[in-house]
């Protein structure tokens, strides 16, 4: 680091002290594979030192599984040492953490790189900075904003010990009843919104809209546009953290499971894609009016259309995942596209022709958000480049004219991605190498476990 850049780290770092007497400890964070936050806490007076040399984690920590165990088979374990990385600042990711111990927490987000400053090459945010470079190159910048659901529960398990709808704090009533977009249901959790929306401003956070989507103690959380696609995710990690403590602080949990009730609809991470060029101008919005002729986003919709049923296992990275791919939930089951059609996989939503984009559908909630908008943007990359044509989009219900095509299979999608050839070269085969090898010990693992439903079916009938 110059010796410019060192005095800036030393202003930040200073400057956040001295607006923030009452922080006496600072959390450094780093998103593993599965998204999951991993790090180091430290006295707050070690933070410039952070920001000059940066800090060293084990490259196994983009070896952990969701249990936080390190999977040997990525080769980042004990056969290479586990030797250690060094992790950098990410700018702006400085703020302190309203919602916990008298407010005496910041946190920072990092980054791993290797020692010599080239991107580790298994950390999905670098991997997403690869990927718009790309875009770079061609003039292009991609505007994204993404939206996360997830489900407020009860910390007190059911009779069954299995997990129930949170108490309404003003009733005192447990839901039981859908109430999509009910605002009495906004208003009966308003403390817990109005936590969140000032833990989200203290961070810098641009949340946008809290919403009530459609099943008991279901919630929806949208962050504004940006044309920042790495600052995007890094709020995406930052805003599971923050919904994930707001609650704790208001007695429930909020979990972000793909598909935490049986019977109830998934949780999903919807993004929002348009891309822009050098002038500002919108490539979606070219060739008229008509919100699906421009030639720039059938491309797109195409390269999309092409590489989804092989980048599952990136959209739907655990066992519970794949659960949320059922009839009749608005999840979507096969590779469709559309006008402002919910039954979709990628819609192209209603709006003024200036904001034409396309939203991506099918990833669930628990999804890690850098190598889901890595996932996205190189498949529209790949369409933009090969020029690929989407088929017809769909007029109407999806479900009743298109038969399920995408796997549920978690073995099947594993396969599926490592037969890709595009999104090797696009994501990094290395990368690929190691993905697959610790999605696939985890689900060794779950291969391993026997549940209730099977002895209640199996045990004394066959």
């Amino acid at each position: 680091m110059s010796s410019a850049n060192n005095t800036d780290a030393q202003n930040v770092a200073s400057d956040f002290l001295d607006s923030h007497p009452e922080i006496t400890s600072i959390d450094l964070l780093i998103s593993d594979l599965n998204g999951v936050i991993r790090g180091k806490r430290i006295p707050s007076d070690n933070l410039g030192k952070v920001f000059e040399k940066g800090i060293y984690l084990p490259a196994s920590v983009f070896a952990l599984d969701i249990n936080g165990n390190t999977v040997e088979e990525t080769g980042l374990g004990l056969s290479s040492g586990d030797g250690d990385r060094v992790c950098r600042a990410i700018p702006g990711t400085l703020n302190p953490v309203t919602w916990m111990n008298n407010n005496q927490y910041g946190q920072l987000l990092m980054t791993m790189e290797e020692m010599d400053g080239a991107p580790f090459f298994a950390d999905p945010r670098q991997i997403l900075r690869r990927i718009l470079k790309q875009f770079s190159e061609r003039g292009l910048t991609p505007v994204v904003a993404l939206e996360l659901e997830f489900y407020l529960v009860d910390r007190l398990r059911d009779e069954e010990n299995l997990i129930q709808p949170p108490q309404s704090p003003c009733s005192g009533e447990r839901a039981t009843q859908s109430q999509l977009y009910s605002v009495l249901e906004l208003d009966e959790y308003a403390e817990f919104i109005n936590d969140l929306q000032s833990a989200a401003q203290a961070q810098g956070l641009p949340l946008d809209t809290v919403l009530k989507e459609c099943a008991p103690g279901q919630f929806e959380a949208n962050l504004i546009h940006t044309d920042d696609a790495l600052s995007a995710c890094d709020h995406s990690v930052l805003l599971k953290r923050l919904i994930k403590g707001v609650a704790l602080k208001h007695g429930f949990e909020a979990t972000f499971m793909a598909k935490p009730y049986g019977l109830e609809a998934g949780s999903g991470t919807h993004v929002h894609v348009s891309l822009v060029d050098s002038n500002g101008h919108n490539i979606f919005a070219e060739n008229g009016d008509d919100p699906l002729e421009s030639t720039a986003l059938q491309h797109a919709v195409g390269g999309l259309l092409e590489l989804m049923p092989d980048s599952m296992a990136l959209l739907a990275p655990n066992l519970n995942s794949f659960r949320r791919f059922q009839e009749g939930l608005y999840v979507p089951l096969a590779p469709t596209w559309g006008y402002d059609n919910r039954s979709v996989a990628i819609r192209v939503p209603a709006g003024p022709k200036e904001a034409r984009r396309i939203e991506h559908r099918v990833a669930g909630a628990d999804v890690n958000p850098y190598l889901l908008l890595a996932t996205v943007l190189a498949s529209i990359h790949h369409g933009l480049t090969q020029q690929t044509t989407p088929a017809e989009p769909i007029v109407g219900n999806a479900y009743d004219q298109i038969a399920p095509q995408l796997t549920n299979s978690w073995t099947q999608a594993l396969h599926l991605l490592n037969n890709n050839r595009v999104l090797g070269e696009q994501l990094g085969e290395d990368f690929i190498e190691v993905f697959i090898a610790n999605r696939q010990a985890e689900r060794a693992e779950t291969m391993r476990e026997v549940s209730a439903m099977e002895y209640d079916w199996y045990l004394r009938h066959v």
